[in-house]
């Protein structure tokens, strides 16, 4: 049986690791994997450039989509894989290796999994998840700054000229097209409650 495919995205700072870490801690591996397009970003030296030199990880042609989405063809088949994990560009780090299982519930992860058709079209229930402008930038500077030791004039530059231009263009004009919106201005408890319902409800039939 196709597993169940659920596709979240949001802007940079919405939210949706977050989400994300909730149901991993609901659910076991048996009944969700979790696939991540941030593990298919392409090599630094593929990146485009804007005008004053720098990369811009936030457009689509960032990523690999054809390595993406075969690796989603052999999930649905009910295969196994591994890949490396991304480590943004830290040279003093060592990826780990990534085992994706396949489950029931395949659920994906990224800026641009609507972005392109052919995967869009695999995706049984789509969720975005949404914040205030305000309260994404104030999450990026804490995680750019926290977990990637990135200089705060790099994070506002990026954020002004890559992340919101980009978010416009390629990721807001989805939210019209989805099956739930998740507001996370201050938490997104309510709606992870109905979400985890579904899950639960889903994962019960399928056992019958």
């Amino acid at each position: 049986m196709k597993p169940l495919i659920i596709g979240i995205i949001g802007g940079s700072g919405s939210g949706k690791t977050s989400l994300i870490d909730r149901i991993r801690n609901e659910f076991s591996d048996k009944d969700i994997c979790v696939v991540s397009q941030d593990n298919y970003y392409l090599p630094i030296e593929l990146q485009a450039r804007d005008k004053n030199g720098i990369e811009n990880f936030d457009l689509p042609s960032s990523f690999d989509h054809e390595g993406f989405y075969d690796d989603l063809s052999q999930l649905i088949q009910g295969k196994s894989l591994t890949r490396d994990e991304y480590i943004f560009n830290d040279p003093t780090a060592k990826p780990n290796q990534i085992t994706y299982r396949s489950a029931p519930i395949l659920i994906l992860e990224g800026l641009f999994i609507f972005h392109v058709k052919k995967v869009r079209e695999l995706i049984d229930l789509k969720i975005f998840v949404h914040a205030k402008d305000e309260y994404k930038i104030i999450r990026r500077i804490i995680r750019d700054q926290m977990e990637r030791n990135y200089p705060i004039d790099d994070v506002l530059y990026r954020y002004q000229h890559h992340v919101m231009p980009n978010f416009e263009q390629y990721i807001k004009p989805y939210i019209d097209t989805v099956d739930l919106v998740v507001n996370n201005n201050d938490t997104f408890e309510q709606a992870f409650k109905v979400l985890k319902g579904f899950l639960c409800n889903y994962l019960n039939e399928r056992a019958v």
